[in-house]
């Protein structure tokens, strides 16, 4: 899913052409996001589904303490994972851009202009 995801990401990047209208991309993008999130969700089930299954064998008397495991580096790096597909598929979920195309956000005054002597005026210097 992960690869998938990027794959639908590369697809609609501002640097690719493969797609030409710019909403359009933006769409791609959107869903590429919405494929991370869904793919953090599918690590993380199994990730917080083995950890419980650990802690519930752990602080069991039942089990032996020769089967007794505890939580160790892969689940963290799992969970950093998922953390980081669900953060970034929120950020290309939030990126998308509003759908009214105004152009530029900003608005610049126009340059000065010389007076008749060519001198600019006094009132123009910070």
């Amino acid at each position: 899913m992960g690869v998938l995801g990027l794959m639908v990401v590369i697809a609609g990047a501002q640097c690719t052409n493969c797609i030409r209208a710019e909403y359009v991309k933006a769409r791609v993008v959107n869903s590429g996001g919405v494929i991370y999130i869904i793919s953090g969700v599918f690590v993380l089930v199994p990730l917080c589904w083995m950890a419980n299954n650990i802690i519930s064998d752990f602080y069991n008397p039942q089990v032996p303490s020769s089967k007794k495991r505890e939580i160790g580096a892969a689940l963290y790096i799992g969970w950093a994972a998922s953390a980081m597909l669900l953060i970034g598929g929120t950020l290309l979920c939030c990126s998308c851009p509003s759908s009214s195309n105004s152009g530029y956000s900003v608005k610049y005054s126009p340059t000065k202009r010389a007076t008749q002597n060519g001198d600019y005026d006094k009132r123009n210097y910070v």
